[in-house]
């Protein structure tokens, strides 16, 4: 029997809070526990007072007492917190982590950029079907703080460790909502000024990721998954439709474009949308129009053929950090 390891795994986001536990061994990961989802908007304000708010702080304290009753029902050999965008710019960070070790046992680590890039790589490319995807691969993590880019996969072998280039931009869907689009609907100079700030961060991150090398663009996190499901015209939001579904990029520009534009109470009226991600979707699919748009570009000068479609992907970090903890306590 080969061996085996129980590993519980959390992502702690600027808008949400994931846990996955898993068992871990030589051919992957199998689920123990479906994934849990709460959005806590950990990141409330921080882009603008670069601390934590009170009441943020008790909605993730809530979340991680949540987590702990689900593992003491299903017991782990370990687990591994994780944090990113809104507790790297988090002035008071330590309160939030010295909370979270209280309830669960263990210290919240706070990933760079870096890191981010290469585990949400990970966890993307270890479960997508690749068969009929070329590399390399562009995995695009939208988060509500920051967004990653990360280029990798020659092709030969399964892509995990081949990372060739990363980049986290400062840009996300809580984080373009708080900056830029302050009115219900937003206006066009803020979607205007929106579209400036992110097309100045991707221009960025293109000088250290040849985004244009890339011939599959592959979409996780929830503003991807949210807007892909509208763009399938689901009612509701169904995980087993959306995960690696392939969509024209054409369709993905109109969907972000209607409710980028329209107001919070005619979101509302989508059981497709979560509720904790209402408010913030616009500025989310305004991310993501921005990307998809030019990195097709790029791919246009590169070899003279745009990207017209992205896979779609449930599978990210969270998948990441339970696979790459896994494997490291087979090995230890």
């Amino acid at each position: 029997m080969s061996k085996a390891v129980t590993v519980a795994g959390i992502d702690c986001g600027t808008n949400s809070i994931r846990l996955k536990v898993a068992r871990v061994d030589e051919q992957g990961m199998s689920e123990i526990v479906p994934r849990q989802l709460r959005v806590i908007r950990l990141g409330q304000g921080v882009d603008k007072t670069h601390r934590f708010a009170d009441e943020a702080l008790e909605r993730a304290y809530a979340a991680a007492r949540e987590f702990a009753d689900i593992l003491a029902q299903h017991p782990v050999d370990d687990l591994r917190f994780v944090a990113t965008s809104a507790t790297r710019d988090a002035e008071n960070r330590e309160e939030f982590e010295s909370g979270i070790e209280s309830i669960l046992g263990v210290r919240p680590e706070v990933i760079d950029g870096a890191e981010e890039a290469d585990l949400s790589f990970l966890g993307a490319t270890s479960v997508v079907d690749r068969s009929a995807l070329k590399p390399p691969y562009l995995v695009v993590d939208l988060g509500g703080g920051s967004t990653e880019l990360v280029l990798g996969g020659d092709g030969q072998n399964a892509p995990a460790g081949q990372v060739q280039a990363a980049f986290s931009m400062n840009v996300g869907s809580v984080r373009m909502t708080e900056r830029h689009l302050k009115t219900d609907p937003p206006t066009e100079d803020e979607i205007a000024r929106a579209i400036e700030d992110i097309d100045a961060h991707i221009d960025e991150a293109f000088r250290t990721v040849p985004a244009g090398r890339a011939r599959t663009i592959i979409g996780v996190s929830g503003t991807v998954t949210t807007m892909t499901a509208l763009a399938l015209g689901l009612t509701e939001y169904d995980h087993r439709a959306v995960d690696g579904y392939r969509l024209p990029v054409s369709e993905a520009y109109a969907v972000d474009d209607k409710f980028l534009r329209m107001s919070r109470a005619e979101r509302r009226t989508y059981k497709t949308i979560h509720p904790g991600r209402v408010d913030v979707v616009g500025g989310g699919a305004v991310v993501w129009n921005r990307v998809l748009a030019k990195v097709s570009q790029a791919a246009q000068a590169d070899h003279g053929e745009g990207i017209d479609s992205f896979v779609a992907s449930e599978h990210g970090l969270l998948d990441g950090i339970v696979l790459d903890y896994g494997r490291r306590l087979l090995t230890s």
